[in-house]
């Protein structure tokens, strides 16, 4: 998949003291991932319905530690 012309957004919840933060774009029927500090190493594409379920998870602490 091309990502060239994506359009890349920090996360919201993304923060940290060294700049390193989760970058994610809208690819229409995906969704894509990736380190905002090293953008070069690729990025993961999930289809929506699995990344929008993977948030539902993290908002109801499944993976709170």
């Amino acid at each position: 998949m091309d990502l060239s012309q994506a359009q890349w957004f920090k996360a919201s919840a993304s923060a940290s003291s060294n700049g390193a933060c989760v970058e994610v774009a809208d690819l229409d029927a995906a969704t894509g991932v990736r380190d905002s500090v090293t953008p070069e190493a690729g990025a993961h594409v999930v289809a929506r319905p699995v990344f929008a379920a993977f948030l539902a998870d993290v908002k109801a602490g499944r993976y709170d530690r």
